[in-house]
């Protein structure tokens, strides 16, 4: 069934808006109360719930606060969106998707709001725990996997927040302001994909300004792109207070406003289309979207729906293993040993952070605690405890670091949990460094003086700075792994799974070599997004910078080999596209998944394009010595660029490198194609034109080309002489003359090069070179 499509025994929709009084429709269109949709009873509309997501259900028991982030029914919490898009599984997320989906059913709730697909811009957004990626592929691929997963259970998805929504500083004010290129091919394409391939049933606008426009009234989203381009079905909602004036909302395309407003939006709508500046029909439009998913969201409720809590437990526990990327394994340390003397340093260990902070926040139907699940899995190792540091706090006790390095002075190992406190990162506000807590930083000091085999793992939302990696041998980033982290954290730290989490997201070294050190977060209520294109592992690899782990790094506990990479065709249309091939074997001792990541580079282009972006990827599950055929397809949007004066997606002709690895800094094998691109848009040849520009190839046809040669040849320029390019001018015994002429010839071709054509006459001089000029441009532009 299609989001267009009316469930069977469901009222025409037509019919029902006909019978409608204005003020019923208006009505509609805002929010009954905090959580409900609005109902019409006469005429057997239902009102239908909408409650937060999207790593799990947090509904809000009747008659609590609203406020309230403690006060929701028991809900499965699964690892949050930095962690899950780190397990680069389609199909894992999906079926997170449907637990999630089969939940709303029990609790009767029909649209559940998430999933976030805003690009993680700066690692200092308070808010990146509940993204998935800053590469707008990946994410949109996760995104309409969990989509996908939700809906299928006869639940709607809210995509948020669109769009441009990348920090939490003046959220409700700030005026995101970014170049048209930028927003297409990194902060819209992030939502795009999981659009086209999830088709939400809602799409959740968010708070700020882009480019001016309120994202709440903003037609040219809203309506344009959103619907019209990428044929979203469903209905445009507000974030909670996000509505700037209602009547502009629903004409630009908010068909929603929530939560209710006690019927001041209703009667902004009603007014405006009583004194003419709304046309009816716009609101009949909205209404219409609305009631398709109202009634079928009705149409799909399952009565006396359950579910297992103990399986959907189990299900966290495994996408939570998938979650975590094991980051530094120096001399093996890592798996540990289920004999000796194990020291479990830290108070995450016992009270563990498991989810963000904020609207997502869940009570969990149970919760594996880290040091519980740890003893568990330890065999016949002696596990001694020490709290090391307090998490309400940033000052170090002394007491507690003592007895911490003593325990890991006893020990064969230690095991330090560390991360970042609840208050560090949050909806509502963003922050100001990525340090951990000074306490913490200090206890790895003395830990790591005493106690060479040193492991830590980290949970947090977001990149932390490490200046104590040297220090440690083994690195588990486990994320917020949601209720069953504990034993998912067990399962890694002894081998029982081979972690292969894979990072979504770059580590930098420190906060000031990140893409938006200078630009984050503006000033005032404008910020401006200066590194365009270049987001997170695109602005590393232009800059060359290194990062402390890049973009796709993730360390198995075994190993793998790329071999054998092909194409379909060496040569190919970009309408044609290219399937890519590359076998990969598991040269290893155990089992284990690999994540192969396809990047493709334009090896020469006209536009200002990254030095490579992820196309592609898959992750497959190989026993020691076994080999797999991970393929991809490429189609034309894998080699396009957006051009902003087309107002379309092209592709330039040429050769592309197509490289795989394991991650964005790890290529292991390439291969080039050649790509047949769109044809070039013949621009007009103008008075400032260059000259340069007019000779590239492909810029003119056959039949222009030659006037342009015949005006250039005819005494009014003269194109620098060539013969000298075939003497270097530093070559040995080459005389000073020489190296002057060279010199000469080399600057009269880039004076050349970018000369316009009417500097051209201006320096010929002949008293007819303005006609002449003028003639040329008449019979170019035929």
């Amino acid at each position: 069934m299609t989001q267009s499509s009316q469930p069977s025994g469901t009222p025409d929709i037509q019919h029902l808006i006909s019978q409608m009084t204005l003020e019923e429709k208006a009505s509609l269109c805002s929010g009954k109360d905090f959580w409900h949709t609005q109902g019409i009873e006469r005429l057997g509309i239902p009102s239908v719930m909408v409650t937060d997501g999207p790593h799990g259900l947090r509904k809000q028991a009747e008659g609590a606060d609203h406020l309230g982030l403690h006060d929701s029914v028991p809900a499965t919490c699964f690892p949050s969106a930095a962690g899950i898009a780190s397990s680069w599984d389609r199909d894992l997320i999906q079926g997170m998707g449907e637990a999630l989906g089969e939940e709303c059913q029990a609790e009767n709730v029909a649209v559940l709001l998430g999933p976030g697909a805003n690009i993680k811009r700066s690692p200092l957004c308070g808010r990146n725990f509940e993204y998935f990626s800053e590469d707008p592929y990946l994410s949109s691929e996760i995104a309409a996997s969990h989509i996908r997963g939700v809906q299928s259970r006869g639940v709607g998805t809210s995509l948020k927040h669109f769009a441009v929504n990348n920090q939490e500083h003046r959220r409700m004010s700030v005026d995101a302001v970014v170049d048209e290129r930028t927003l297409r091919e990194i902060y819209l394409a992030s939502f795009e994909g999981a659009v086209k391939k999830g088709q939400p049933w809602t799409v959740m606008s968010s708070y700020n300004r882009v480019n001016g426009t309120y994202a709440s009234e903003h037609e040219e989203l809203l309506s344009g792109i959103l619907k019209e381009e990428w044929g979203l079905e469903g209905f445009v909602m507000s974030d909670w207070g996000a509505v700037n004036e209602r009547a502009a909302g629903l004409a630009a395309g908010l068909e929603l406003e929530m939560p209710s407003s006690g019927g001041i939006g209703a009667k902004k709508i009603v007014d405006a289309i009583q004194d003419g500046s709304l046309p009816e029909h716009k609101l009949d439009a909205a209404v219409g979207r609305i009631l398709r998913v109202v009634l079928r969201a009705a149409a799909e409720k399952v009565e006396n729906a359950s579910y297992d809590r103990d399986e959907h437990h189990a299900l966290a526990r495994k996408i939570a293993r998938e979650s975590m990327v094991l980051l530094k394994n120096e001399a093996g340390i890592l798996p540990l040993k289920r004999s000796g003397r194990i020291a479990v340093i830290g108070e995450l260990s016992k009270r563990p952070r498991y989810q963000g902070g904020g609207s997502s926040h869940i009570i969990p139907t149970q919760l594996g605690r880290i040091y519980d699940e740890f003893v568990k899995e330890a065999g016949e190792a002696q596990v001694n405890y020490a709290r090391g540091y307090s998490l309400k706090q940033d000052d170090t006790d002394e007491a507690l670091i003592a007895e911490a390095v003593k325990a890991a002075g006893e020990a064969d190992v230690a095991v330090l949990f560390a991360g970042l406190p609840d208050a560090y990162e949050s909806e509502g506000y963003d922050r100001t460094h990525l340090r951990l807590p000074e306490n913490q930083l200090r206890l790895i000091e003395e830990l790591s003086q005493i106690q060479p085999n040193l492991v830590v793992v980290l949970s947090n939302g977001s990149p932390v700075e490490m200046p104590w990696l040297g220090g440690v041998k083994g690195l588990l980033e486990a994320y917020l792994g949601g209720q069953a982290l504990g034993g998912a954290i067990a399962d890694l730290l002894f081998g029982t799974v081979s972690p292969s989490g894979k990072l979504a997201e770059t580590f930098p070294v420190r906060l000031e070599d990140t893409p938006a050190f200078l630009n984050f977060p503006g000033t005032g209520d404008r910020v401006e997004y200066r590194e365009g294109l270049y987001v997170g592992y695109r602005y590393y690899d232009k800059k060359a910078i290194e990062p402390l782990f890049p973009f796709g790094f993730g360390l198995s506990y075994t190993t793998f080999d790329y071999s054998d990479l092909r194409v379909s065709s060496a040569q190919a249309s970009a309408d044609q596209g290219v399937e890519v091939s590359v076998n990969v074997t598991n040269t290893g001792s155990v089992s284990g998944k690999e994540v192969v990541q396809l990047y493709v580079r334009d090896v020469e282009s006209t536009v200002d394009r990254p030095e490579r972006e992820l196309k592609g990827f898959g992750k497959v599950e190989l026993q020691p010595g076994e080999t797999a055929t991970v393929s991809f397809v490429l189609d034309r949007r894998a080699f396009a660029y957006y051009d902003v004066e087309a107002a379309d997606w092209r592709v330039e002709s040429g050769v592309f490198e197509l490289g795989v690895g394991s991650s964005s800094r790890d290529i292991k094998q390439t291969v080039e194609v050649d790509i047949e691109g769109d044809a070039p848009i013949m621009e007009p040849v103008h008075r400032n034109s260059l000259i340069g520009d007019l000779m590239r190839p492909g810029r003119l046809t056959p039949d222009q080309k030659a006037l342009l040669d015949d005006f250039l040849q005819g005494g009014l320029f003269t194109p620098p002489a060539e013969e000298a390019a075939d003497t270097p001018a530093n070559e040995e015994g080459s005389s000073s003359e020489d190296e002057d002429e060279h010199g000469s010839a080399d600057m009269m071709a880039a004076v050349g090069r970018y000369l316009p054509l009417r500097a051209a006459v201006g320096f010929a001089g002949d008293p007819d070179g303005e006609h002449k000029l003028n003639e040329l441009l008449e019979r170019i532009n035929r």
